[in-house]
């Protein structure tokens, strides 16, 4: 990528500037520290200060393992060198490291693609809005794309190196070894990180099975090693990936004595309970992020109004009524007691009988469909109601501009995966999107910012409407 640099040192400084002055813009003019920001603060804070990885309950240092110690370890290592509780620092560092995104596409999409496709994907990175608005957000996503990048990019060298050699060596283990530490770092950051490690690895046991079925051998050792080497490499990168939870699974033996490799599903700790009813009755009917602002994150501690929730949460006029009463009698003292979780539950249940494939497939793909194609304004002040058309003139415009931009990169993407359907490769990244796009389905609060973890291998395939006529019959190795 170096040499891609330096033979074309004007465009990479001009768009690199770019996209430094994008960044900055959204640091200084929308900074966005929200209720995550503030917790992985203070577990940060306590744990740089006490040594206790906990959160501060009433006065008391308490331990937690409501999240991974990935993004408290960065805010630590921050606030110890640039003071307490400084987002500004922060910010500003996440920018450096989603210019280090830029980059990366780049060198993905010339391992893929060609000079020309690294090209035109570090201009499309290096000028998407919806990765520079993340970057001034205190929260995990600038890291986490950050690392799926990296570990995307050192596959690609991995399996290159699969297909041009016939003996296992040091590099073809170090190259898979650094993709899985590079995936350990996505997990430490989020649990669905793994999604990353499950991609990678069922992509290379289906190299083994190709090679299986179509190599003939000869009675050798070479050969033998060569039909084994893409397992060797899962073996090398599960290791990577796993081996930095170890003393966080260790220390949750010993400090919870519970076998606790990742964080809970529903970020909850040991004492707290889970609003499985709730969560549950949520999932019948729920599809867009406005819900989740206005209902999912409200309950408990907030007031509902039963009037928010779509025509699709009812079935029945008796069900509406049903639910308006719980909602009021909720409402009373805000707090979802096991008796009211029952209930949610029993309605969960009875509409889920009433109709199942609206609950396990229908459902699930509207989620998915909202998180990819929303306008992805989230941390920005337009009304998430964008759609009824009530916001100011300047909320709409943006919300607006922000969908069709959108559109116009998944769109692009679409069609550049078309033209790039044989490329080397390009079969992991559309199963990792695939993979986690299905895994977003299943969730009870579907948020734009969760497929931004796709949006390298989105700028790569709409790269590839500009590489290289030579690069277009690219064929997969054998």
């Amino acid at each position: 990528m170096l040499e891609v640099i330096r033979k074309n040192a004007r465009f990479f400084l001009v768009a690199g500037l770019a996209a430094l002055g994008l960044r900055l813009f959204f640091v200084f003019r929308f900074p966005a520290v929200v209720d995550d920001s503030r917790l992985y603060a203070d577990i940060a804070t306590n744990w740089l200060q006490h040594g206790v990885f906990g959160i501060t309950n009433s006065g008391q240092i308490m331990p937690t393992l409501s999240r991974l110690p990935g993004y408290p370890a960065f805010l630590a290592a921050i606030f110890s060198l640039f003071g307490e509780n400084n987002f500004r620092a922060v910010l500003l560092i996440q920018v450096f490291f989603d210019l280090g995104t830029c980059l990366l596409i780049a060198d993905l999409a010339r391992r893929m693609l060609s000079e020309r496709g690294a090209k035109a994907a570090f201009l499309i990175a290096a000028l998407c809005p919806f990765l520079a608005n993340y970057a001034a957000a205190a929260l995990t996503e600038t890291l986490e794309i950050f690392f799926t990048t990296l570990a995307l990019d050192l596959a690609m060298r991995g399996l290159a190196d699969l297909g041009g050699t016939r003996e296992p060596g040091r590099r073809v283990s170090a190259v898979w070894l650094a993709c899985g530490l590079a995936v350990g770092a996505c997990i430490l950051l989020r649990p669905d990180g793994g999604i990353l490690l499950a991609a990678v690895g069922a992509y290379l046991i289906g190299v083994f099975l190709k090679r299986w079925r179509t190599k003939k051998l000869e009675e050798s050792s070479a050969d033998f090693w060569y039909l084994l080497l893409p397992v060797l490499s899962a073996g090398i990168l599960a290791m990577g990936a796993l081996l930095p939870l170890v003393p966080w699974t260790l220390r949750n033996l010993h400090t919870f004595h519970r076998f606790q490799p990742l964080a809970p599903r529903y970020a909850n700790d040991s004492d707290e309970p889970v609003m499985a009813g709730f969560n549950r009755w949520t999932k019948t009917w729920i599809v867009d992020y406005t819900s989740v602002q206005e209902i999912y994150w409200n309950v408990p501690g907030d007031n509902i109004d039963p009037k928010k929730l779509p025509r699709r949460a009812f079935d029945s006029l008796q069900e509406a009524r049903e639910t308006a009463q719980l909602f009021a009698d909720y409402n009373q003292d805000h707090d979802l007691t096991p008796e009211f979780d029952a209930r949610f539950a029993a309605l969960a249940a009875a509409r889920i009988r009433h109709a199942p494939l609206r609950y396990y497939l229908w459902l699930p793909a509207l989620r998915i469909a909202d998180m990819w194609l929303r306008p992805r304004t989230e941390l920005l002040p337009p009304d998430p109601r964008w759609w009824e058309f009530d916001d100011e003139p300047g909320g709409l415009a943006v919300s607006i501009a922000f969908a069709l931009l959108n559109l116009m990169y998944v769109g692009a993407a679409i069609a550049g995966l078309g033209r790039a359907r044989c490329v080397s490769g390009i079969g992991l990244l559309s199963l990792f999107v695939i993979l986690r796009s299905l895994f977003l389905g299943t969730l009870e609060n579907p948020e734009p910012r969760y497929t931004l973890e796709c949006y390298p291998v989105v700028i790569v395939a709409a790269a590839a409407l500009f590489m290289n006529k030579v690069n277009r019959n690219h064929r997969k190795p054998a």
